[in-house]
């Protein structure tokens, strides 16, 4: 597959640390073998996440210098808020330090004891937030999204035959929350269509429509590929965002910042019930958590997102990366997302029991080989375990997610990252097993340590 051209030209550089592999056993035995745990010193290409990992453009950083640090309805919230009128539409929002504190603003107000949220998949810290209120997620997502072979265009849809049962049930949830694109399941986008109907649905039921929409633009991008070409990006994420009562955005990701986030909904009785729950917990509802200069860097790079040169390279670059390992055979999760490559562990290592959490070993296994750190999200992120008789309950899928961060790497960083991943693949008889040393009880991927095991399982 041909590299797309980098849109930009790069102004500043940063050195990599380079490693030997003796140096990199110690730090995963100092890291308890948990990726979370290594300092990003000793790290050579990190695709642990494109959550706040990216660059920011020579305007974004001459925004940052227009910041207004005055405490209330600064110059720099204005312009936040006209560029997300421009783009989204909401009467009202709020700026945010992150996604995961707009969930739990609008699940504090939102949830009670025994409540149902409808979802096509939700996240590891949108569950939480979801738990946390003694509230329950239903996972309505096509069954295509637990196929990582097949080639579904829009394997990230909610089911939507599902979707009108639960609506029909008791208790009726008490919202539907369509994430865009789909994180847990891939990195798989959302049909225009699909959402059209979930929204028919939610008003046929009463039942409002919100929007997890931190990759927004990448899931604009798949809409105007493959279902929507006559449509402009712009015009696509207009049309997306008008079908929402709300959304809760990481601005980490589509945002194109380090830091910051969005809350935005059309209700005023609920906007006043959100800013009360601010004003306690995040900051002055003009501010949110996030200086002035924050917001100002944010408001750049909410337009840039939707740049459809920017997402052919962003998109392609991913491509990219899949297309190099599927030529040498490495079982990935099929059609390549928007923001990462994820590897298929269950058959990477197919004859693993998955207590042994094939994915988080095959994440470590690349760290030792070539000093890239990924992320699993399988057994160890989604898998629950009885906690008196030890019992699992597996996911659906084993992945480990390679998240590239917007506007990083190279082409050569690319190559670096497929030949690592390779190697590991062609000598994965000598992984080994993992077993629990401490587990919290939730979000246990960021937090837990382990040790390894003899390979021979």
């Amino acid at each position: 597959m041909e590299y797309p051209i980098e849109p930009f030209k790069i102004k500043a550089v940063e050195a990599l640390p380079l490693t030997a592999r003796t140096e990199r056993e110690r730090h995963l035995a100092e890291a308890g073998y948990n990726l979370f745990n290594l300092p990003s010193r000793v790290v050579t290409i990190d695709l642990l996440t494109d959550s706040g990992t990216g660059a920011m453009s020579d305007e974004q950083w001459a925004a940052l210098h227009r910041g207004d640090e005055a405490y209330a309805r600064t110059r720099s919230y204005e312009r936040l808020g006209e560029v997300q009128s421009d783009l989204f539409g909401f009467p009202y929002f709020t700026p945010v330090h992150q996604g995961r504190a707009a969930e739990r603003v609008v699940f504090e107000v939102l949830l009670q004891l025994g409540d149902l949220v409808a979802t096509n998949q939700p996240f590891d810290t949108t569950n939480a937030n979801i738990l946390a209120r003694g509230a329950q997620a239903l996972e309505l997502v096509v069954e295509e999204a637990y196929d990582p072979v097949s080639t579904h265009p829009f394997k990230g849809n909610i089911d939507l035959g599902r979707l009108e049962g639960a609506l029909k049930g008791r208790p009726r949830p008490k919202l539907v929350l369509i994430t865009i694109t789909n994180n847990t399941g891939g990195g798989q986008p959302v049909a225009l269509e699909n959402l059209r109907r979930a929204r028919a649905l939610c008003d046929r039921y009463e039942v409002p429509l919100y929007l997890d929409a931190a990759r927004h633009a990448e899931n604009a991008y798949f809409i105007h590929e493959r279902e929507e070409p006559a449509l402009t990006i712009r015009e696509i994420v207009r049309a997306t965002f008008s079908l929402a009562d709300g959304m809760m955005m990481s601005a980490k990701k589509d945002g194109l910042v380090n830091i910051g986030g969005l809350l935005c909904v059309r209700d005023r009785e609920l906007f006043d019930r959100i800013c009360q729950n601010m004003v306690r917990t995040e900051g002055f509802p003009t501010y949110g958590g996030l200086a002035g200069r924050d917001m100002e860097a944010l408001a750049q790079g909410l337009q840039e997102a939707i740049e459809e040169p920017y997402l052919r390279y962003r998109i392609g670059q991913v491509r990219y990366l899949a297309a190099r390992l599927r030529e040498a055979g490495v079982p990935l999760f099929e059609p390549p997302g928007g923001h990462a490559v994820y590897l298929d562990a269950l058959r990477f290592l197919p004859t693993w029991p998955r207590e042994h959490l094939p994915g988080q070993a095959v994440s470590v296994a690349l760290y030792r080989e070539g000093g890239v750190r990924a992320v699993e999200l399988g057994t160890l992120a989604f898998g629950e375990r009885d906690p008196q008789t030890g019992v699992w309950r597996f996911p659906r899928l084993e992945l480990v997610r390679l998240a590239i961060p917007r506007r990083v790497y190279t082409r050569a960083h690319l190559d670096y990252v497929a030949e690592t991943v390779i190697s590991v693949y062609r000598g994965r008889e000598g992984i080994r097993p993992l077993r629990f040393v401490s587990e919290p009880p939730s979000l246990r991927h960021f937090l837990a340590r382990f040790e390894e095991l003899d390979p021979e399982i």
